[in-house]
């Protein structure tokens, strides 16, 4: 599937192997996402690692901060493969990495990649000494780095030198634009440092986080021109609901159109006790509306207005919607391209049968003052006319029909 955007990015010519995956070098953009649970808690740890596998995410970070969480990271994996739940584990490092990559060479080695801040790794004389730590901890276990920047972690030593070599122009550049250039210094620099320590460009991923659209969309678009490494995208701290949604939505969408990325992540806060398979569930969505991947059964419904005064068609596309993603685990595990499905659930006559016909499967309820009977439409043929109570299970049960038959089984 791919809405005439292709799946390569324009830049990544470098892939980085990943567990199974292949990063960039024209391979799917992949979905990441984090936990956030105390990783010292195996069993809490592992629980939800397994929840956004399920969920969809393809690579899962976890949070190696203490020497008790970086002596469970290897209990989390083998906890991991005991419920089939292959899914690459990345470590993600702050101040301390370089020691406790030292210290536990079981969690250097049940991690599939290392995540270094280069802001936060050290300070003068030690920094470039620990991060060199950590890079030869890589080279000995084979394992990519992602050298991830971030704006609210930044190398001060490096930003005030960008900031005086600014001040001295003629025409300066605003303080915002020397930031931008400053994180994407900061990737470039520390990925040559890593390359000359003899980690090769297959081995390296990027990233320069921001919590600000038009921030990111600059500082990627800069990082693009000026390197073909693999390129990890998300908006920093991109906030709660809809507004997290609606941002990182925003400054991804961009990006991916223009070719930019390769491994993304949408940084939800969530709400107290919420799933955080929620932000797994929009970088999909993301990817598949955008036509660069397919995840899920599509679910087309309109928004209502006079002619729809009944939630008839409002219910029974959330039943829908919430059918297709509960079932589908299973359906990808037997019938090979589902995922591409497309179902519409239509509230009125004036676009209903449209759009139904459209669809592979679609259904036109009445809408106000129309006669009660709700036409399905199969691959673009009037199919059935339901009425009555009974017309969600109905509808299910003609989609499952429908998988089993379109579908081939998987061997």
């Amino acid at each position: 599937m791919n809405g005439g955007i292709p799946h390569t990015t324009r830049h990544a010519s470098v892939g980085v192997r990943v567990g199974p995956y292949r990063i960039g070098g024209g391979a799917p953009v992949l979905v990441q996402s984090m936990t956030n649970t105390d990783t010292a808690d195996v069993e809490g740890t592992a629980a939800q690692v397994r929840a956004l596998a399920e969920a969809g995410s393809e690579l899962v970070r976890v949070t190696v901060d203490t020497a008790a969480a970086a002596a469970a990271v290897a209990p989390i994996r083998e906890r991991l493969d005991a419920m089939d739940c292959g899914v690459p584990l990345i470590g993600d490092f702050h101040y301390n990495g370089y020691k406790l990559l030292r210290d536990h060479p079981a969690c250097a080695e049940a991690l599939a990649k290392y995540r270094i801040n280069p802001g936060n790794v050290g300070f003068r004389d030690k920094r470039d000494r620990q991060f060199r730590t950590m890079i030869e901890v890589a080279l000995e276990n084979d394992r990519p780095v992602r050298i991830g920047v971030n704006w609210g972690s930044l190398d001060q030593e490096l930003l005030a030198e960008l900031m005086d070599r600014n001040a001295a122009l003629d025409t300066p550049a605003e303080a915002r634009q020397v930031m931008r250039a400053a994180l994407v210094e900061s990737a470039l620099r520390s990925a040559a440092l890593a390359e000359e320590i003899g980690l090769t460009r297959e081995r390296i991923v990027l990233s320069c986080k921001v919590s600000q659209v038009q921030d990111l969309v600059a500082i990627y678009g800069d990082l693009a021109a000026r390197s073909d490494y693999a390129l990890h995208l998300g908006l920093t701290e991109a906030g709660m609901g809809s507004k997290g949604i609606v941002a990182s939505s925003a400054a991804l969408g961009i990006l991916l159109q223009q070719g930019i990325g390769d491994t993304i992540r949408v940084s939800l806060t969530p709400a107290p006790g919420g799933d955080r398979t929620q932000e797994v569930v929009v970088a999909q969505e993301i990817l598949q509306t955008m036509g660069l991947r397919a995840f899920t059964p599509q679910v087309t419904a309109c928004p209502g207005c006079g002619r729809t005064t009944s939630t008839l068609f409002q219910e029974l596309a959330e039943k829908i919607q919430s059918h297709v993603r509960t079932r589908m685990p299973e359906w990808r595990q037997t019938h090979v391209g589902v995922e591409d499905m497309q179902l519409a659930v239509m509230g009125c006559i004036v676009n209903g049968p449209g759009e139904s016909k459209h669809a592979d499967i679609g259904i036109s309820l009445p809408g106000s003052g129309e006669a009660p009977a709700a036409p399905v439409f199969v691959d673009g043929v009037k199919t059935v006319t339901l009425r009555g109570e009974g017309i969600a299970e109905a509808f299910q049960s003609i989609v499952e029909d429908y998988v089993a038959s379109k579908y081939p089984r998987r061997d």
